[in-house]
């Protein structure tokens, strides 16, 4: 037979990519498929906010935190929490990932021209016991030029293998079977769709012009996960999480389908861990939407008071920014499929970000002047033109006037205004001492004691009702789908796994089609700035296992 390449690879992605970077690198020859227009490459990736997990960073040392390897590990066994048969490559997978979080990530990156924002983020908090889920230190680093910077270097690498003749895209080219010889994966099959000038991120034309065949003795699936399926997403939902929601919004584009999953299995790979996801309770919908159903997920400091479809606050820890599944699943526990924030402008302005690329131009540009703006009065121009234009706000000056807002938005009478008064206004006597006993103003104040929370991200406790601080806002906020934490179950080089454990010959899976390594590394729940790291990780990985 002869081949068409020395690896094909489907799923022009962020995995993709660094997978295709490292064969170039290796003299490799490489064809990169994928079903959408070249406008789109690099994936959901382009969309993030350019988040990665470091252990021991320059950066944290320098606003003195201390991390370590091992507190790192423990902090996402606790997380993970790893309980099934199926765990046992997720389990290698998650330990050789912090090993490289903790080691050659940052060089390697940083070698390539990626750079960091100075201030660490503290995502996920958790709020349990030590051994529970959660970072106990902050670990978010976001990239200088958000997800487009971290694609940067891959984008780079793969134009030049393109340059030198050693990699060819071919866009529109949607994989629809694996071809086999003697047991073994040698090729794909698919078809060939319109030419589509959409744009990055709009929904493609799925008509069929022609159908091809290509073969290698190795194929890559980087396809990604389920996040736009929301079919498939209800049919895997996890009766741990409650009846999924009726009404959701999306926070990835229509192309994010998980039809290469269905490919895998039909090939005889193995999927675990498909009940494991990992979806946003802060999801806004966005007033200017690119894909269907387009929300954008809400990054708040822990200040908003955090209240169910009724108005009742969230128990402890269910703060914003600290256990994302936890608040979920109380959440689809109320009967409702959404929630609210309330807070004031005050809070607004310093601890409201929105996730992604297009939410943060300043990031995204790379400019330096504009983001010292975030230092100047005022929220960011992206958080206040949802403010104004999109329809998840309520803004008025005054409590009583507020609820009505919140009660005419959702078409019915379910917060009672006298309650939640009441609600506020105990939360309000607190704020009088610097200590006290509402568990969310103690960790408010405990996030404080952080410098990086205290200087750009937590606002001092203060009365949510000090007319000082106003106009009073409320945000409804709805479930967001985004990640697949399981997939096609693979080893520690990436080779994909049938039912009996043993390797298909001849195929591979990185990034979140592979749960990110080994079918799902981070377990139940995340630590975040995870999955783009995962990406990179994996797909290095199975770059060099094959190059």
């Amino acid at each position: 037979m002869t081949h068409d390449a020395d690896v094909i690879i489907v799923g022009a992605g962020l995995a993709g990519l660094v997978t295709a970077a490292e064969l170039v690198d290796a003299g490799k020859r490489v064809l990169v498929l994928d079903q959408e227009p070249e406008a789109s490459l690099g994936g959901q990736a382009f969309w993030s906010f350019g988040g990665l997990f470091f252990v021991d960073s320059p950066e944290q040392r320098r606003l003195g935190i201390k991390d370590s390897r091992d507190l790192a590990l423990s902090d996402w066994m606790g997380s993970a929490g790893f309980d099934r048969e199926e765990d046992f490559w997720p389990r290698k997978w998650a330990e050789a990932y912090v090993d490289f979080a903790a080691g050659e990530k940052y060089a390697w990156l940083h070698a390539q021209g990626v750079r960091f924002f100075p201030v660490v983020q503290w995502a996920e908090r958790g709020g349990y016991f030590a051994g529970g889920h959660g970072n106990s230190v902050p670990r978010f680093h976001v990239t200088w030029g958000t997800g487009p910077g971290v694609l940067e270097p891959f984008v780079r690498r793969t134009r030049e293998g393109e340059r030198r003749g050693l990699l060819k895209f071919l866009f529109r080219h949607r994989v629809t079977s694996l071809t086999t010889t003697a047991g073994a994966v040698d090729g794909v099959r698919g078809d060939v769709l319109e030419r589509c000038d959409v744009q990055r991120g709009e929904r493609s034309s799925r008509v069929i012009v022609d159908d091809f065949e290509l073969h290698a003795p190795a194929v890559v699936v980087t396809s990604g996960g389920i996040g736009a399926n929301h079919d498939l997403v209800r049919r895997h939902w996890p009766r741990r999480l409650g009846e999924p929601p009726k009404k959701m919004v999306s926070g990835v584009p229509d192309h994010v389908d998980g039809r290469m999953l269905s490919v895998v299995r039909d090939a005889g790979g193995r999927l675990v861990n498909e009940d494991r996801m990992w979806h946003y309770p802060e999801g806004l919908k966005n007033y200017a939407p690119i894909w269907s159903r387009h929300g954008i997920r809400v990054l708040a400091g822990p200040s908003p008071l955090w209240l169910d479809a009724r108005g009742r606050r969230l128990p402890p820890p269910l703060f914003p920014g600290f256990d994302s599944l936890g608040a979920l699943a109380h959440i689809n526990a109320s009967g409702f499929d959404h929630s609210w924030f309330v807070l004031n402008q005050k809070i607004i302005e310093r601890e409201f970000a929105l996730s992604g690329s297009e939410q943060n131009p300043d990031f995204t540009e790379k400019s330096v002047l504009k983001s010292l703006g975030r230092a100047l009065p005022g929220a960011t121009p992206p958080v206040e033109a949802f403010k104004t234009k999109g329809e998840d706000f309520v803004v008025r000056d005054d409590l009583a006037s507020l609820v009505r807002g919140m009660n005419d938005l959702i078409g019915e009478d379910l917060i009672d205004a006298a309650e939640l008064e009441r609600t506020v206004k105990l939360r309000d006597a607190q704020v009088v001492n610097d200590f006290g006993k509402d568990p969310q103003l103690t960790a408010i104040r405990g996030a404080r004691a952080y410098l990086g929370d205290k200087l750009t991200r937590v606002t001092k406790p203060h009365a949510l009702l000090d007319s000082s601080a106003g106009p009073l806002i409320a945000v409804r906020l709805w479930i967001l789908t985004r990640k697949t934490l399981g997939g096609v179950e693979t080893d520690l080089s990436g080779r994909v796994l049938g039912s009996d454990g043993s390797p298909l010959p001849g195929l591979f899976a990185a990034g979140e089609a592979a749960g990110f390594g080994g079918g799902g590394m981070h377990g139940y729940r995340s630590l975040e700035g995870t999955f783009l790291g995962g990406c990179i990780f994996s797909g290095r990985t199975v770059g060099r296992a094959l190059g």
